[in-house]
């Protein structure tokens, strides 16, 4: 992650708030796929760099769990 950029800083916060919200539905609703989806939105953010990428990965990972969701 790149400390100096605050477009990153502000990305990786907004995006692991997401993911822990997405962890604490998925652990009290009891749903394995939005429990894990949480865990990889908390986690990423620290690997990668580039705030476009961030973004697209937070959305392809929501739009999976959508996906996946719509379909069970």
């Amino acid at each position: 992650m790149d400390l100096g950029s605050p477009a990153s800083l502000f990305s990786g916060l907004l995006i692991g708030l997401i993911g822990t919200a997405m962890f604490i539905y998925g652990k009290k609703q009891e749903r394995p796929m939005a429990l894990l989806t949480g865990i990889a939105l908390c986690a990423f953010p620290m690997f990668i760099a580039s705030v476009a990428v961030l973004w697209l990965v937070t959305a392809g990972c929501l739009g999976g769990l959508y996906v996946v969701s719509r379909n069970a």
